[in-house]
């Protein structure tokens, strides 16, 4: 029998996250009427995602967030690489400072979640494309040398939180090309419901495989609590001429040195009755 406590818990966050997403699109709207350089258009919707992409993750799912060694001065124009385990990092992420996500044109297309990220000023990418990719890589140099601050996943997808996969390198020279640093970060997912982050709370924070992003989300909004930590790491500098997969295989050893991996579970351990939770309330 599904928890009543959790079902409810799921619905009131439900309310607070639709709300600040309407407040969201509205707001993005408006400077998208009223602001026609794309760059300032692309930085204010950055910012204004920033603003509420934190609002969401702290005040609508109530995850607490710990960042670490966060730069104390900006630069103008980097290319920050993370690990990626699905849309809640991404809030997390956003909610630290502005930034322009680099995504697939499969994003793009799909319902609601289109257009959502257009309005955050997101990039797109056709990975699919060698010829493709090489025009989007010198196009992203471009944004990064007028100082746009651009976030790569550049395992090209989400995880399930067992291991960083391998680095795709070509869009990590767009940093090289434009004479701009590279910031590694890696995100961890250190306690869900109490728990130190393991197969049985996996499903609720990572989206990867079949899962529908409802479905995906219907189990994060019933979480009870969330911890997680961002940490900044060194930061690395290429050049044009450089080797690219040095950069990329660089980046990827730091941010694995780092990462957690989720901790498995006895099966009989993660099966619980229909809900993410065991609550006796």
């Amino acid at each position: 029998m599904e928890s009543i406590t959790s079902t409810l818990r799921g619905l009131i966050k439900a309310v607070f996250f639709l709300f600040y997403l309407s407040v969201y699109v509205l707001t993005s709207l408006f400077i998208a009427a009223t602001t026609r350089d794309r760059n300032k258009r692309r930085r204010r919707f950055s910012a204004n995602a920033s603003r509420y992409c934190g609002l969401i993750a702290r005040n609508a799912l109530g995850i607490k967030l710990t960042v670490i060694n966060k730069p104390a001065a900006k630069h103008a124009g980097s290319l920050l690489v993370a690990n990626h385990m699905g849309f809640v990092d991404i809030l997390l992420l956003a909610g630290i400072e502005p930034m322009s996500f680099i995504t697939s044109n499969e994003m793009r297309e799909t319902p609601l979640l289109g257009p959502i990220t257009e309005l955050a000023g997101c990039f797109y990418v056709e990975r699919r494309s060698r010829t493709k990719i090489l025009s989007e890589m010198k196009r992203l140099a471009e944004s990064l040398k007028d100082g746009l601050n651009i976030v790569l996943y550049p395992e090209a997808t989400s995880t399930n939180g067992e291991k960083v996969l391998p680095f795709k390198r070509t869009l990590m020279m767009a940093a090289a090309e434009a004479g701009v640093p590279v910031q590694p970060v890696v995100i961890n997912f250190r306690s869900i419901n109490g728990e130190p982050f393991n197969t049985k709370w996996r499903d609720a924070v990572c989206w990867y495989g079949d899962a529908t992003f409802v479905e995906y989300f219907w189990k994060t909004l019933r979480l009870k609590s969330v911890e997680a930590e961002i940490e900044y790491l060194e930061i690395l500098h290429a050049k044009p001429e450089d080797e690219r997969g040095a950069l990329a295989d660089k980046a990827h050893a730091m941010i694995s040195a780092k990462f957690v991996p989720v901790q498995q579970v006895p099966p009989a351990a993660e099966q619980l009755p229909t809900d993410l939770e065991t609550d006796p309330t």
